[in-house]
């Protein structure tokens, strides 16, 4: 749910701090990529275009607990959106009940609702509108398969500085919400005090995009200037939901792929579901190869490279 949504239950509240500690507890002896301050990230190849890491900026920034990571390439996998209503389901699903649906090897939690789960701003699917309408405070765009050859295939769009059209979308896909840091260096989010879960998504430096989900509750403005501080790769970044709506999964075919490291004690479980509390998702995007098919290495045949 919205930062600004009602409270959450005090059990609720209670499980997530539970499971907070959980996690914490799972990290805790395993060292995090990029712990010290202008330390690089350190990626694990989950399979070709898609890697990922448990990044923990805690000596660099003492407000911003860790982060799960993944760099997608967006010219090998395809960003679809998925609204329950166009779905024709009569409820939100789980994470896991949308990665089954769906079978994309990576889902995550869009942007804001509603009390009665409707989309609040523009949402495209396969370039229709699911409903819901620009909001003219939010800035930021998520925007993927465009309908010229020429642009990116996936990108994060800072719609004060460019253009984007309901009646001629430059993207099929599209999902907006805050803007969080742009181009400038800018924070865009001001400092409210309010901390939560959060998922992120940014466009970086070689033209991938980060999927980021914190481990524990953070302010998106301190979110922000961490990120602005100690991921310089980053152009611009935008927050989806957050609270308890924040979520991510992989595919069970995914993780099995794999290659078996000890960095996997920390970023697995977050990967597999079996951290947090999940609630129903009106609305989430779906990562899936552009071939259409499934082929991914074997654990055994899986390469540890950290390039993309």
């Amino acid at each position: 749910m919205r930062d600004d949504h009602p409270q959450t239950s005090p059990l609720v509240q209670r499980l997530k701090c539970l499971c907070a500690c959980l996690i914490t507890a799972c990290i805790g002896g395993v060292p995090l990529a990029g712990s010290a301050a202008g330390s690089e990230v350190s990626w694990e190849r989950l399979t070709t275009g898609i890697q990922v890491t448990l990044w923990n900026p805690v000596n660099a920034c003492p407000q911003v607990p860790a982060m799960l990571i993944l760099q997608v390439d967006p010219e090998r996998f395809r960003f679809s959106i998925y609204h329950f209503r166009d779905e024709g389901l009569h409820a939100p699903l789980s994470i896991h009940g949308w990665q089954q649906r769906t079978d994309a090897y990576v889902v995550f939690n869009a942007g804001l609702f509603r009390e009665d789960y409707s989309y609040l701003g523009l949402l495209l699917k396969e370039g229709r509108s699911l409903g819901g309408k620009k909001h003219h405070s939010w800035q930021g765009l998520f925007a993927a398969e465009p309908t010229d050859n020429k642009l990116r295939k996936a990108r994060v769009l800072d719609l004060a500085f460019e253009g984007f059209t309901e009646e001629a979308p430059s993207y099929r896909e599209a999902a907006q919400s805050l803007m969080l840091l742009d181009r400038t260096g800018k924070l865009r989010v001001r400092d409210s005090g309010k901390r939560a879960y959060q998922t992120v998504v940014a466009e970086d430096s070689t033209g991938a995009i980060l999927v980021m989900k914190t481990v524990d509750i953070v302010s998106l403005h301190d979110l922000a200037g961490c990120l602005h501080q100690h991921m310089p790769s980053i152009q611009q970044a935008m927050a989806m939901d957050g609270g308890s709506s924040s979520d991510v999964i992989a595919s069970p075919d995914l993780l099995h792929a794999a290659q078996d490291m000890p960095a996997q004690a920390g970023w697995r479980p977050l990967l597999e579901g079996d951290m947090g509390v999940h609630i129903g998702l009106p609305t989430v995007i779906g990562i899936s190869p552009r071939t259409g098919m499934r082929n991914l290495s074997s654990p055994s045949a899986s390469s540890s490279s950290r390039s993309r």
